[in-house]
């Protein structure tokens, strides 16, 4: 057992709980051409904690998790992050994307994912694809200049993801901690920073829903 990346793992997993709660609250404040990003994007997260979920049960419980727990990793990292890159790319250009081409990204994501796969090229594949989502992240938060918040929330959170992926990595130690602990560790606050980005982005310029339908009701 590794108790301490199940841990870590455990602590990565609240995180992106927390993030999925808070998109998933504001939601309502949004207007209808937002909500398959949002959608997505609330997929991107929950992809996340449950590869984390399942990587604390593995580590701290049942080593039997572990086909889970791999099969999720790879939904996250090849589907998950580049939906949170495309919804933060639309919302940050107040672009409403129709559910139809939502539907061929995640199918293009998979096809290219198998496609990788079949040629033996999923390091190269995940690199480039991890490289792809991180400039789109920036790109969300440097657009909004000279609104400084998401330009930082953007530039720490691909901050946190660059030095995790790069520089530490998941195998071996640096001196007696597991480098996949640091990893989880600093991918715990990078969530919750794309969550708040995400939501500080302006998305689509109408009113919302659940404004339009009060709005009606006060003028009645």
């Amino acid at each position: 057992m590794q108790y301490t990346t199940a841990a870590s793992d455990a602590l990565l997993a609240l995180a992106c709980i927390a993030s999925t709660l808070l998109i998933s609250k504001a939601r309502a404040r949004y207007h209808e051409g937002d909500q398959p990003a949002l959608f997505c994007a609330l997929l991107g997260f929950g992809l996340t904690a449950a590869a984390a979920v399942c990587g604390s049960v593995r580590y701290g419980l049942d080593p039997s998790w572990q086909g889970t727990h791999l099969w999720l990793t790879q939904a996250s990292t090849y589907l998950g992050l580049p939906l949170m890159g495309c919804a933060a790319l639309a919302l940050s250009r107040s672009q409403v994307w129709s559910r139809a081409n939502w539907g061929r990204i995640v199918l293009g994501l998979c096809t290219f994912f198998e496609l990788a796969r079949q040629l033996n090229q999923l390091d190269e594949y995940r690199l480039l694809l991890n490289l792809m989502t991180l400039a789109l992240l920036l790109y969300a938060g440097f657009v909004q200049h000279p609104n400084k918040a998401p330009m930082l929330a953007a530039a720490t959170a691909v901050g946190l993801f660059v030095i995790a992926g790069l520089a530490v990595g998941t195998h071996g130690y640096i001196g007696v901690v597991r480098r996949v602990d640091l990893f989880h560790l600093l991918l715990t606050p990078a969530y919750p920073l794309l969550a708040w980005l995400i939501l500080k982005l302006p998305g689509h310029k109408g009113v919302s829903t659940a404004v339009g339908e009060e709005t009606s009701k006060m003028a009645n």
